[in-house]
């Protein structure tokens, strides 16, 4: 029998930035779902086949192809188990994967109650749950477009005069190899007088 091997989903690394000039891309909230697909198995003289996937936190789903949204952030073994209904046969642990969610980079970040703004009114921005998991150490640099920067993972800025920001918010990982030097994303805030 041969099995396809699983699809996931994961979150893009958002785009690199060192020189300030490109625009970074939208927020890239961790992604917690994942897509397994089992189309492409193949065992002719068993019949149809039915398959059970074991999430490993404690949900189990039936169906040649799935979806799963997991509740938290962590490393997951899935199981899948293959019944042929003909035999009463099932092939337990056919095949095991890997899923690792806590490898991906996040990156995202909410701006005050909404994302428009007035003139003086200090906005509040949030770093969340933004992370580079291969860094030993994380710096937040914000960069408003207004000709101002802070650093942290949460602060306040007011904007001096109205107009369209697309601020900006980079994650500067440090050490050790494996770790992206910068990755950023941006969100357009609204100023109004």
């Amino acid at each position: 029998m041969a099995l396809a091997l699983p699809t996931a989903a994961h979150a893009q690394t958002a785009a690199n930035d060192p020189s300030g000039v490109i625009d970074c891309g939208p927020v890239q909230p961790a992604e917690l779902c994942v897509d397994f697909d089992a189309s492409r198995s193949v065992d002719p003289g068993a019949g149809p086949l039915e398959y059970r996937w074991n999430m490993g936190d404690g949900t189990t789903l039936t169906g040649l192809t799935i979806t799963h949204c997991y509740k938290v952030r962590a490393h997951y073994t899935v199981t899948l188990d293959v019944a042929v209904p003909a035999t009463s046969e099932v092939r337990r642990a056919e095949r095991t994967f890997d899923v690792d969610l806590t490898r991906k980079p996040v990156l995202n970040f909410s701006v005050g109650p909404t994302l428009k703004a007035r003139v003086g009114q200090p906005v509040v921005f949030d770093a969340l749950d933004s992370v580079l998991p291969e860094c030993q150490s994380v710096v937040v640099v914000w960069d408003f477009r207004d000709g101002y920067t802070q650093q942290g993972r949460h602060v306040e800025h007011s904007f001096r005069k109205a107009g369209r920001f697309a601020v900006r918010m980079s994650l500067r990982g440090y050490g050790p190899g494996a770790c992206s030097a910068s990755n950023c994303v941006s969100q357009e805030v609204v100023v109004e007088p």
